[in-house]
């Protein structure tokens, strides 16, 4: 009951905010609706798309750097992954943009690599503190490893797993803006463009749609979540 009211709470709060700014700027938002709504659908597409592969990537990963035979090199490994998010976000877009051209292409890819890390730490992490008991219980009845992965070290893996789920999509969802510099299609449309026309109600309402759009996402994912959870006997 406790989450339903911190999450009710939160999302009258924000909804207040939003519907603020957008009241305040009520003109601004009709004058560019049309723009509003085609940069967020393809804001929407680009994160998509990256997490989708960013989310199979990284939870494949994690499943293969959790199994013993890699247990000695997976931190090692896991510091490859490290690469997007040590490297300034502008020059992961020059080095997508040199590898892919121009275009939706290295936007994805440039997004994908800002957020495979938390989902393969997370992953990893989930999977390798699954309490031996478990395994051994499973083990007992004669599972199969393939059998014990499915039914037993991932369901109970899965909220660190979703956690770094969320991490990486607040980071796709607020680094997905700059793909506009590369010729991919986002918010970014809005937000630079006012910055560079000096149009701050423009400028604002792409930064408001997009902070917009990283909130809504993680409530989605957090509610999606705790539901998942709750039926499966998993939340603490």
């Amino acid at each position: 009951m406790t989450f339903w009211r911190k999450s009710l709470l939160s999302v009258i709060l924000f909804t207040l905010t939003i519907l603020s700014i957008f009241f305040w700027l009520k003109d601004a938002v009709y004058k560019y609706q049309e723009d509003l709504v085609y940069y967020t659908t393809q804001h929407l597409m680009l994160v998509g798309q990256s997490m989708f592969i960013a989310i199979i990537t990284g939870v494949g990963l994690g499943i293969i750097l959790s199994r013993k035979r890699l247990s000695m090199q997976a931190e090692k490994i896991i510091q490859l992954f490290n690469i997007g998010n040590t490297i300034p976000t502008m020059a992961v877009l020059a080095l997508a943009l040199v590898l892919l051209g121009i275009g939706d292409g290295p936007a994805i890819l440039a997004l994908f690599m800002a957020s495979i890390l938390p989902i393969v730490r997370n992953s990893y992490e989930g999977l390798r503190n699954i309490s031996p008991s478990l395994l051994e219980s499973a083990k007992g009845i004669g599972m199969t490893p393939w059998q014990s992965l499915w039914r037993v070290e991932l369901p109970n893996a899965t909220p660190v797993i979703i956690a770094g789920v969320r991490t990486a999509l607040a980071i796709n969802v607020g680094t997905a803006p700059l793909s506009f510099l590369i010729g991919g299609d986002s918010l970014g449309g809005l937000i630079f463009p006012g910055i560079y026309l000096n149009n701050q109600e423009q400028l604002i309402i792409g930064a408001t749609a997009t902070a917009a759009l990283a909130l809504i996402i993680d409530g989605l994912v957090s509610v999606g979540g705790y539901v998942y959870l709750s039926k499966r006997g998993l939340n603490s």
